[in-house]
């Protein structure tokens, strides 16, 4: 039959090195993930760069002129 090998030293760093770089990603979208919910769950008004206009942001004519 054939003979098991150990594991060669290249593997285990390459491992390592994929182990880090999941990690990571994890961490990074974790990240983003919580950012996200605190602000959908924050409650405050959104109307931010949303390139619509927004009545309630206008000055009235009365306003700009004082």
């Amino acid at each position: 039959m054939s003979e098991l090998k150990a594991t060669h030293e290249i593997h285990t760093r390459r491992f390592s090195r994929n182990l880090g770089v999941g990690l990571t990603l994890l961490a990074m979208v974790a990240l983003i993930f919580g950012l996200t919910m605190v602000k959908i769950t924050r409650g405050e008004l959104n109307e931010r760069f949303d390139h619509v206009a927004r009545p309630a942001m206008e000055l009235k004519v009365e306003e700009a002129d004082q």
